[in-house]
């Protein structure tokens, strides 16, 4: 028996092996406070749950419910965006359901990609972005993303027959995992290169409805011309604290998303119809209820940018997203600082690493877990590094 080559150049996903490191710690009976991984501790909003509930107990709602997303899904997605960024989307040709966006970046790699095919991915950045290309036979290549450029990436940097091979362009804000945001005149830069350099702009935007201190995080769909040249992701994984139900979208250029959905036809059978009909309910109902865990959000996030700063650790205050980075003390690596933390206080951070070469010298902290615990994994902190 042996495994398909693309598999054996795969490098494994990182937060498995953390995880096998964190049941490892949690056996010798150390109480381990995860902060490392993005998934919201708070449910769904009552609405939400109910809806759900009311499509399961019908008895006709457990068949397969179609490739693409039923109508109701579609139309409630592309009232989203047209009530949330002044959007414009047909609900038919572009618009397509995941079963969880992480699913459809890694599947538009199979849409778009040959063996010799060039993918610019953010570094750093979300590491499907690169094991899709991988697992497709391409080749990803890093474009640096450093804090002097508000860790967004410097286009004229990347050298034009680079440019002129690539297919795909992966950017994501507000981005993971620094935490910081994009203006749309930097969104207008993105679609005039990929216009000038024929490339389909993917942009990853989960984190666009976890916003603070009065941001509103903008489409890159917003710009003139950019369904053109642009597919974006979305997802009811961290707007609506749905992360385990899986389900997303894409949206935007309708050659993307008609070659998305080829692949996804052959490959899955679509998202259950209960799951479907809460998130029209999600996107279509009262959103008071986002703002609200927003604001739980933003508690704990200065809860624990006042604690870098107390100990040393230099981080920007988000204005978006569920984490913040931060910068290790000197004379150690991500990694080793990480391990260290878990090892003598049990708090489980991500070393900047996990995300590619530029987050060496970083580790990313988590929102995601309710007050008391954040304020004990802080106290473990200061012990830790004073």
């Amino acid at each position: 028996m042996r495994p398909a080559q693309r598999i054996a150049n795969l490098p494994p996903y990182p937060f498995a092996a953390l995880s096998r490191r964190i049941a490892e710690v949690r056996a010798k009976g150390m109480d381990v406070i995860d902060l490392d991984m993005g998934s919201p501790d708070l449910p769904p909003a009552d609405s939400i749950l109910e809806a759900l509930e009311k499509s399961a107990r019908h008895p006709t709602h457990h068949g397969y419910a179609g490739f693409t997303g039923i109508p109701a899904f579609r139309q409630a997605v592309a009232a989203y965006y047209q009530r949330r960024f002044g959007v414009e989307l047909d609900p038919a040709r572009e618009v397509l359901s995941l079963i969880g966006s992480k699913e459809g970046i890694a599947h538009l790699a199979w849409a778009f990609l040959d063996q010799d095919s060039l993918v610019l991915v953010s570094d750093p950045g979300y590491p499907t972005y690169s094991l899709g290309a991988l697992m497709a036979g391409a080749e990803p290549y890093p474009v640096p993303l450093r804090a002097e450029n508000h860790w967004l990436p410097d286009l004229a940097s990347i050298p034009p027959q680079v440019a002129d091979r690539a297919v795909l362009f992966w950017v994501n804000y507000p981005h993971n995992p620094t935490g910081a945001t994009a203006p749309l005149s930097f969104f207008e830069e993105l679609v005039a290169f990929a216009r000038s350099h024929d490339i389909l702009l993917c942009h990853d935007a989960p984190y666009c409805h976890v916003t603070f201190d009065g941001y509103a995080a903008p489409s890159l769909l917003q710009i003139e011309g950019a369904k053109e040249v642009a597919v974006e992701f979305n997802s009811l994984s961290k707007t609506y604290n749905m992360a385990g139900w899986r389900v997303g979208m894409a949206v935007g250029n309708s050659q993307a998303i008609q070659a998305l959905a080829l692949v996804k036809s052959n490959v899955d059978s679509g998202i259950f119809l209960p799951i479907q009909e809460a998130a029209v309910a999600a996107l279509t109902g009262d959103q008071s209820w986002v703002e609200e865990r927003n604001a739980v959000y933003q508690r704990r996030r200065d809860l624990i940018w006042d604690t870098l700063q107390e100990v040393g650790m230099k981080a920007e205050k988000p204005a978006a997203g569920l984490y913040l980075w931060a910068e290790v003390p000197e004379g150690t690596t991500a990694e080793q600082f990480c391990t260290s933390l878990l090892e003598k206080e049990g708090v489980s951070l991500g070393p900047g690493s996990f995300w590619g070469q530029q987050g060496e010298g970083y580790v990313r902290i988590s929102i995601v877990q309710p007050e008391e615990r954040i304020r004990e994994a802080m106290a473990r902190l200061r012990r830790f590094v004073r």
